[in-house]
């Protein structure tokens, strides 16, 4: 079913976030956009990614039938990058060469969405797709995981605080809507409506 107002497009692998894939399938259909996974199929019609396991139990599944070598990001009103360690599995590149940059699928769609200057969300550890290529993050400032400030730094993104030395909730730089965790998914999800409802 396609509802009115367009596709959000959701780049995801194993290791997602439990939390919030609950909420997108939630929130977003709720405010009439239909969530569709994005992934890199490896050749395959369809793949079959679990959450991050709750209580030693991996709750959440999904399976993807979309590949992110065939779409563009134009295709989708926004793209969000799930949280956990999905988008690191996301950078993985078969074969690796000295100077090239990241040419992961998931990379190569987002460099084409950030040229786009397509609304891309990021939660937690996803601002890791980002890293993978310092020009996506360079002078952006973001928020994220504190376990990943590190990365995101050294990637050449500013990392936004509050006066308690916590990174920032919540921070929107231009195209960029990022989020610092799942706790507070909902105002990230506000937040990004409302930003790929500005024009």
């Amino acid at each position: 079913m396609t509802n009115s107002k367009g596709k959000i497009g959701v780049l995801i692998e194993d290791h997602f976030d439990p939390t919030e894939y609950r909420r997108f399938n939630e929130y977003f259909p709720s405010q009439g956009y239909e969530v569709e996974y994005l992934s890199h199929l490896w050749g395959q019609p369809e793949l079959h990614f679990g959450s991050n396991p709750e209580n030693n139990v991996v709750e959440e599944r999904v399976t993807v039938r979309v590949e992110v070598n065939d779409i563009d990001p134009s295709d989708y009103a926004g793209i969000i990058l799930i949280g956990a360690y999905a988008t690191d599995r996301l950078r993985y590149q078969v074969k690796v060469k000295k100077g090239q940059k990241n040419q992961a699928p998931a990379v190569v769609f987002l460099r084409k969405a950030m040229e786009q200057q397509a609304k891309v969300g990021t939660i937690c550890h996803s601002m890791w797709l980002l890293c993978a290529d310092s020009d996506l993050l360079k002078g952006r400032k973001v928020t994220c995981a504190h376990n990943i400030v590190c990365d995101v730094e050294n990637a050449g993104g500013e990392v936004i605080y509050t006066e308690d030395d916590e990174t920032a909730d919540l921070v929107i730089d231009g195209n960029l809507i990022s989020g610092k965790h799942p706790g507070m998914v909902d105002e990230f999800m506000v937040a990004f409506v409302q930003e790929i409802e500005k024009n």
